[in-house]
């Protein structure tokens, strides 16, 4: 199941109870963010927790040998940078703005003073870091033992569902740059753009400049390989 390479979290801010929502609201500072621009930095400590207005944020680590892992991409309604809060240490990664983005920070403070007081957002941050764990950990076996067209298949897959708007929409249009693709899949570039020539010849997907629709699912599916 391809969920189990999917986290999200948009879910949150909704199942709250209104005055405790109204408390996240009303601290939220907000700031636009451009393209590549850092939102906190792997080893620093954390002053607060992250909820996107819009746009799309990527954290990432980087190896030994200096190449950009990206672990995930959040999306617009999904909060992020509470694990460093919750855990009280250092940051784990680095998150950059995907695209012109519009974030929101909370206070620690402030977050605590809610988290103290609402059962229900301790239940849901304990779901959401449960889920995420499971998630990631997920991704890390496939991107460790899976050839690179299975991995870019996964990873198309993946952000098929990130960029796609509601349940019926008819065309996605997945527009990350072919680096992020190549990073996100554990890939060098000329790989991934042989990979994405393949699928187009074989009529899998669609691309014209950056981005990429999938015209095939079921095929990416099984090439996948991730039953």
């Amino acid at each position: 199941m391809i969920s189990k390479f999917i986290f999200n979290n948009q879910y949150v801010l909704n199942e709250l109870p209104q005055c405790d929502k109204d408390l996240l609201e009303k601290v939220m500072q907000s700031r636009k963010y451009a393209k590549n621009q850092t939102v906190f930095t792997e080893g620093t400590l954390p002053t607060g927790i992250f909820y996107i207005q819009s746009g799309k944020i990527k954290k990432y680590k980087v190896d030994n040998d200096g190449r950009e892992q990206i672990i995930y991409i959040y999306n617009s309604g999904e909060f992020f940078g509470y694990t460093a809060i919750l855990s009280e240490q250092a940051y784990g990664d680095t998150a950059i703005a995907v695209e012109n983005s519009i974030v929101s920070f909370i206070p620690k403070d402030d977050f605590f003073n809610v988290l103290d007081n609402s059962a229900v957002l301790s239940r849901l941050l304990l779901k959401c870091l449960s889920h995420e764990f499971s998630v990631v950990a997920n991704l890390m076996a496939v991107l460790s033992q899976r050839t690179v067209r299975e991995r870019v298949a996964l990873c198309l897959l993946i952000l098929h569902d990130k960029y796609r708007v509601d349940d019926g929409q008819e065309e996605v249009f997945i527009a990350l740059s072919r680096k992020d693709l190549a990073n996100m899949a554990g890939t060098v570039n000329e790989t991934l753009a042989r990979v994405l020539h393949d699928f187009k010849n074989e009529e899998l997907i669609w691309m014209e400049g950056r981005k990429i629709r999938l015209m095939n699912f079921q095929q990416l599916v099984h090439i996948a390989n991730f039953y």
